[in-house]
C-alpha cells in the first residue's frame, strides 16, 4: 500500500492507495509546530478508524510547500514506517516536460495536479487549484506543462480585507443570492464570491486567447465545487487530483527505486 502526502501552506491531505485505487483520504490543519510524534501518532491513529495495518505500507510519496513540515514527515517515515519517501522535487521522474524559465520554481503539488489531470484526459488542460493561493496551470496537447499564474486565494483575500480595513467584519464564505447586497456583510460575501468567480472565469478566457486553444478546465482544492458552482469556465471538479497525481509520479519512479 502507498501512503501519499500533500502539505499546503493551510492543509495537508493524506491518501492511501491499494494498487491503483485509493481507499481512504483525510484532510487536516496544516501546523508546521506539530513535532515527529504528533505526527506519526495522528496517522497511525487514522489508520486505525479504518483498519489499515501501518505494516503494509510499503511506500510514501510526500508534496510539500512547508520546508520545516517537510524535515518532519521525513523523520516520520523513518521512525514509525522504516520507509525513504519519494519527495517531488527536482530529480523525480514526472513523465512531463517543464517549459518554466526556473523548472525548481514550479510548486510541486501544480506539477503532480498537471500529471494527475493529463493522464486522466490527454488533451489541452487548464488546471485550476483553489488553495492559499489560487494557481492556474496550462498543459499542452503533448502533455508538457507551459506554465501558469498565481493569485491570491480567497481566504488569504478575506483575511486581509478583514485585517485592513478595521471596520469591516470577518463574515462566512457562501454563494449569495444576490450580487448587489443590502448590507454591509452582503456586500463583502457577493464581492468576494462573484469576484472570484469572475477572476476564474476571465483568467480561462485569457489563456485560451493567448495559447488560440480550447482546453478542458479541471478545478481542484478544498474550494473548486464551491466556485464551481457558478463558473461558466470550469468543466470538472476533482478534489482529490493531487493525490492522484502523487500516486502517478510514485509509479513512474518505481524502478529508480529498487
Amino acid at each position: 500500500m502507498l501512503l501519499v502526502i500533500d502539505v499546503g501552506n493551510t492543509t495537508t491531505s493524506f491518501g492511501v492507495f491499494e494498487e491503483d485505487e485509493l481507499r481512504h483520504h483525510w484532510r487536516i490543519m496544516t501546523q508546521s509546530e506539530r513535532t515527529v510524534d504528533e505526527f506519526g501518532i495522528l496517522i497511525c491513529n487514522l489508520f486505525s478508524f479504518h483498519d489499515i495495518k501501518s505494516e503494509r505500507i510499503d511506500g510514501i510519496a510526500i508534496s510539500c510547500v512547508v520546508p520545516s513540515v517537510f524535515t518532519i514527515l521525513e523523520e516520520v517515515a523513518d521512525r514509525y514506517f522504516h520507509l525513504r519517501p519519494l519527495v517531488i522535487g527536482p530529480g523525480v521522474k514526472t513523465g512531463m516536460p517543464i517549459f518554466y524559465d526556473n523548472p525548481a520554481e514550479v510548486g510541486a503539488d501544480r506539477i503532480v495536479n498537471s500529471v494527475a489531470a493529463y493522464e486522466q484526459y490527454r488533451q489541452e488542460l487548464i488546471v485550476i487549484d483553489f488553495g492559499t493561493a489560487t494557481t492556474f496551470d496550462f498543459i499542452s496537447a503533448k502533455g508538457e506543462y507551459i506554465g501558469g499564474a498565481i493569485v491570491p486565494g480567497i481566504g488569504i483575500s478575506m483575511e486581509a480585507l478583514f485585517q485592513r480595513a478595521s471596520k469591516l467584519p470577518r463574515v462566512e464564505l457562501i454563494n449569495p443570492k444576490v450580487v448587489i447586497g443590502r448590507n454591509t456583510i452582503q456586500s463583502i460575501q457577493s464581492g468576494i464570491f462573484y469576484g472570484y468567480v469572475g477572476l476564474v472565469d476571465d483568467m480561462v478566457r485569457r489563456i485560451k486567447r493567448e495559447t488560440n486553444s480550447d482546453p478542458k478546465v479541471v478545478a481542484t482544492g478544498g474550494l473548486a465545487r464551491f466556485i464551481a458552482s457558478e463558473s461558466k469556465a470550469i468543466h470538472e471538479v476533482d478534489e482529490l487530483l493531487t493525490l492522484k497525481g502523487l500516486q502517478i509520479v510514485y509509479k513512474r519512479n518505481l524502478s529508480k527505486r529498487r
